[in-house]
């Protein structure tokens, strides 16, 4: 499998918004926070909107329509987090995503679908294990693990009525196993405004519907950001900086048969942003280009992905 190298594309100035401490969302995307390792402070809370759109490369339709293992070439996936600081260094979170799918084999082609659904849900416990502070700032490390559970919805057809491969689903149909590490470094480089933050995390897939074990997904997303202004009571803050995304997925398996080629490699490279609009209300933007991928016949990379949101957070009030 070759390995392609993109060059003279364009690159768009982003200007955004938005901040708070959690931890990046399951869905291959910017999450509530810059800072991806700190948990919620125990008996705080936070609800968060995070609207992500990808558009990934075309691929040719099969004689016999679209292919098994195709992925959308535009999808737009709307996560709903809650998540409660439960207990010291841990964390609770609950995430709900709506996802529609789009297909385009091509102009020509004839062959499209689309459809909207309710995605599968993800539990998650987080641990912070390891804080180190300094007059530097502050080195934080933490884990993340919980099950994705079959909660989407798997039988979208296409206008003549034919069941969508499952890669086209909003669910999967499996329970997998998601898990991550992050770390955060505040002050580097003894710079108390640049913090560098680093979110590995895959998500390990089982069998599912159609007889389907989709490939399983292996992400590292290095964010190198910086707070240009930040007011005297903390409640205004504003970051932004480079973030440089490795995505590596397994092949399809379909009925036992593994689909050699549908799963691949690529690099993506972009920017992100964070503002406090007010006490404990923030928003972001994130944007990633391709910059490099795997050629394989049936893999299908990304070549834009944006993600914007707004999070809020609170305590929770137990009587």
């Amino acid at each position: 499998m070759g390995f392609r190298i993109l060059r003279g594309r364009g690159r768009s100035c982003v200007l955004g918004l938005v901040l708070l401490p959690l931890f990046a969302s399951a869905a291959n995307a910017q999450g509530p926070a810059p800072e991806t390792a700190p948990p919620l402070f125990p008996g705080g809370g936070l609800i968060s909107y995070n609207s992500i759109f990808i558009t990934r490369e075309l691929m040719p339709g099969a004689p016999g329509g679209i292919p098994a293992t195709a992925r959308p070439t535009f999808s737009h996936e709307g996560d709903f987090n809650l998540t409660w600081g439960f207990y010291r260094d841990f964390d609770l979170t609950v995430l709900v995503p709506v996802v529609t799918n789009h297909f385009d084999a091509g102009s020509n082609s004839g062959i499209a679908a689309r459809g909207t659904g309710l995605g599968d849900a993800t539990v998650l416990v987080k641990y912070r294990f390891y804080r180190q502070d300094s007059k530097r700032g502050t080195t934080q490390a933490s884990v993340t693990l919980g099950p994705k559970l079959p909660t989407g919805r798997t039988n979208l057809a296409d206008m003549n009525g034919k069941r969508l491969p499952a890669s086209l689903q909003p669910g999967s149909g499996s329970t997998d196993l998601f898990v991550s590490a992050n770390w955060t470094y505040t002050g580097l480089f003894n710079l108390r405004r640049l913090v560098a933050d680093e979110d590995f995390h895959s998500l390990v897939r089982s069998q599912g519907t159609q007889e389907t074990r989709l490939g399983s997904d292996f992400e590292s997303r290095f964010w190198l950001s910086y707070r240009p202004y930040e007011s005297k009571n903390g409640a205004r803050e504003w970051f932004i900086g480079p973030v440089v995304t490795w995505l590596h997925s397994q092949d399809d398996r379909i009925a036992s048969v593994t689909q050699s080629g549908s799963g691949g490699n690529e690099l993506l490279a972009g920017i992100a942003t964070y503002v406090g609009v007010r006490p404990g209300m923030h928003v972001w933007l994130g944007m990633d280009w391709d910059v490099a991928h795997s050629s394989g016949a049936m893999f299908m990379p990304v070549r834009r992905h944006i993600s914007f949101g707004i999070t809020r957070q609170f305590r929770f009030h137990f009587n």
